[in-house]
């Protein structure tokens, strides 16, 4: 298959890594939540919370590690879209900053 070939999924910087890991949110008021991350990738993450944000909106994460060699996953995102699903929301958050 040519390069030109390859379906959109495939052409993507970095790979989504499937999880389903609990993760904790802060928003830009201070107010901590619990989530679920479904995937993770070197760019972004998707999440699963009860509440909406807006596009835009700044959350700060913390993925525990289930490790004690390594250290939790901390990272500032941006909002780029959050939809309803179910009872709660999915959010789709770009990676500004690694914490650690």
């Amino acid at each position: 298959m040519s390069v030109t070939m390859k379906d959109y999924s495939e052409k993507r910087d970095f790979h989504r890594m499937r999880m389903n890991s609990e993760i904790e949110l802060t928003d830009s008021q201070g107010v901590a939540l619990a989530g679920v991350c479904r995937d993770l990738s070197g760019t972004g993450m998707q999440l699963f919370v009860e509440r909406e944000f807006a596009e835009g909106d700044e959350i700060h994460t913390l993925l525990p590690s289930s490790n004690d060699q390594f250290p939790p996953f901390e990272t500032v995102c941006r909002v780029l879209r959050c939809e309803p699903e179910s009872d709660g929301f999915l959010v789709g958050a770009e990676i500004v900053k690694v914490k650690r």
